[in-house]
């Protein structure tokens, strides 16, 4: 089989494609010939040896993916050879074949197509699981999301609006928040020209928001958490600037305000049945039409790093998905 290859720790460009040994399941693990991956923030980083997880080299990234159960290992009862199925991998799936714990392979819904399915669940998930559970957003509350033409905020968006609420969006450029309006968000913010802090004071008539979604950090998360109201809720989601902001703690003192950290891939090992119930809701949601993931672009397997360095360099809204196998 194929694969894009780390041989070497360091940017999209280095990544080769090459030929590697076909895959076999032991106990408990199944193989999918992969039909999509998606590309997700973690990617970039665990090329570069920057993320918390460091597979041995050569190996290859992408740890959310969907396609077609090859085989499967003693014990694994729940899914069969020619199902159709979404897996979560950590690493691996920019190749023709992947190899996943058998926990962390689902069936697709049977309406979703290969490549929807491998973008949908990481954004969509992460999204549900702070929005609902650590965020605790209620209908009539105000959210502001930053980064909001990302996977993740555009995913936010439309949860926040499932949920009743009114939905702020942030971004840098016109035609990302262009983006943002037509996946739902009420108010648009663009935070390179616009004074952030004056203008969510007028559009939230002096109250500031409920809830703040920051996937990106940088300077701008301080300005958001002081721009938050009574009880307000911050929710930590992700470092995409690559500056972790360091912030004053008596902010959260004088509004009695709460900063939350959302790790996905953690809550799904610690908590797996309330997963499994979210997934469910989110199923219902897109079969409804709530839901309507954005896909700017799909690439081959030899056009991968593109993919990679696209997303490194936040040129994408929504998401990018590497196809090694026909769709």
């Amino acid at each position: 089989m194929k694969a894009l290859l780390c041989k070497q720790h360091g940017l999209p460009e280095t990544l080769v494609v090459e030929e590697v040994a076909d895959l076999e399941p032991g106990k408990g693990q199944v193989v999918l010939d992969v039909k999509a991956a998606a590309v997700n923030f973690p990617d970039t980083l665990i090329i570069q040896n920057l993320y918390q997880f460091k597979p041995e080299l050569p190996f290859s990234a992408g740890g959310e993916c969907s396609g077609v159960v090859k085989s499967v290992g003693e014990g694994v009862k729940h899914v069969k050879p020619g199902d159709r199925v979404i897996a979560f991998t950590g690493w691996g799936a920019f190749a023709e074949q992947v190899l996943a714990d058998a926990a962390a392979v689902i069936p697709m819904p049977p309406e979703m197509d290969f490549v929807t399915a491998s973008a949908f669940v990481m954004t969509y998930a992460t999204s549900y699981h702070a929005l609902v559970d650590r965020g605790e957003l209620e209908e009539g509350e105000t959210l502001l999301v930053l980064g909001a033409s990302g996977g993740v905020g555009l995913a936010a968006i439309e949860i926040g609006k499932a949920l009743g609420a009114r939905v702020i969006a942030a971004a840098s450029t016109a035609e990302k928040l262009a983006v943002c309006k037509e996946h739902g968000a009420d108010e648009l913010l663009n935070y390179e020209s616009e004074d952030m802090k004056a203008r969510l004071k007028e559009l939230t008539g002096g109250k500031g928001v409920d809830v703040v979604y920051d996937p990106v950090g940088g300077p701008f998360s301080e300005i958001a958490l002081r721009s938050t109201g009574w009880r307000g809720r911050f929710l930590v989601i992700g470092f995409a600037n690559g500056e972790i902001p360091k912030i004053p703690l008596n902010l959260t003192l004088l509004k009695g305000s709460s900063i939350c950290g959302v790790f996905w891939g953690d809550y799904v090992k610690r908590e797996p049945d309330n997963n499994i119930k979210d997934l469910f809701a989110l199923f219902e949601w897109l079969q409804a039409g709530k839901l309507k993931p954005h896909i700017a672009g799909t690439y081959s397997l030899e056009d991968g790093p593109k993919a990679i360095r696209a997303l490194m360099d936040r040129k994408v809204s929504g998401k990018v998905v590497i196809t090694p196998g026909e769709v």
